[in-house]
This record gives structure tokens, sequence and C-alpha cells, in this order.
């Protein structure tokens, strides 16, 4: 069973380290466009979510033996439904999906696929995967404190900078 857990885990690394490349180049094709970045200074406290989440994980994991949770047909099809939703997102936004908050002037938001129906789809999504990989492992104490630093750094910190970014749009 550790042979999954760490096929696991190692799978969702290279998944999320894909990603910041694919958001390195839409970076520089946004900032070549004229986009702003915002919130910045932020950006580090989500990667050290992500590294430290994907070690509680596998760490948790391996202590508790790194066999499967016994809800872990529950915890796979939420995680991989999240995978659906946020790559329906990273799709529905192009060149302009992005880890970082860039704003093109005078372009309107985007208010198709998932958007078309919730404000933050992509932010649901991976809240959703940082409690459920962890779980389908038991790993539940990782799963609450990645849920817990995500929901704080969402709420209080990447929301309101986004929905500022957003409203200077259109003033």
């Amino acid at each position: 069973m550790v042979g999954w857990l760490t096929a696991a885990v190692t799978a969702v690394a290279v998944q999320r380290l894909a990603e910041l490349v694919l958001a390195c180049r839409n970076r520089r094709w946004l900032l070549a466009r004229g986009a702003r970045e915002h919130g910045a200074g932020h950006y580090p406290l989500f990667v050290a979510l992500h590294a430290g989440w994907l070690a509680g994980w596998l760490a948790e994991a391996l202590m508790r033996g790194g066999g499967p949770s016994v809800l872990w047909p529950l915890w796979t099809a939420l995680f991989l439904t999240a995978q659906i939703l946020r790559y329906w997102c990273i799709v529905s936004l192009g060149h302009r999906w992005n880890t970082r908050i860039l704003v093109l002037p005078g372009i309107p938001p985007v208010r198709r696929g998932p958007y078309r129906y919730l404000r933050h789809p992509n932010y649901l999504a991976v809240t959703v995967e940082l409690l459920c990989g962890p779980l389908i492992f038991g790993a539940w104490l990782t799963a609450l404190a990645a849920g817990l630093m995500n929901a704080w750094l969402l709420l209080a910190v990447r929301i309101p900078a986004e929905e500022k970014a957003l409203a200077e749009l259109t003033e």
C-alpha cells in the first residue's frame, strides 16, 4: 500500500510542477500584453502551503501505515471531481489562467465555463483537493491543517486582493 501512497503524492507533485510551468508561461504572456500583478507578497505563502501539504500528506499517511482509508472511494471520487473542475477552469481561462493574480487592463473577467456559475471555481477545486487528497490515505491532520490554512489564506488574503484587482478594472 505504501507504493500507492508514494505514487499518488508523486503524481500530484508532478502535476503541480507542470502547472507552475504553465503558470510561468502564461505570466510571461500576460505581462507582455500589459497585465499588472496584484498581491505578489502573499504568493510564497501558497507555495509553502502546497509544499507542506504534500510533505504532510506523505509523512502522516506513512506514520499511519500508508494504507487507504475505509472511505477512500469517496475521497478519491471527490478528489477526481475537483481535478475535473480545476482543469475546466484552466481551459476556460486559457492564457489568463495563473497561480498569481494578473489582470489585463481593459479586458473583462472571463464569464464562460465554470465562471458562469461560480465566482472562484478554481479555489473551490483546490480546497476539495487539499482536503480529500490526504483523506484518501487517512491523513486527516494534514487535511485539517491544510484546509484551515487554505481557508484563511483565501478568505482573508487572496480573494480580497483579487476582488480589489478586478474592481480596478471597472473604475
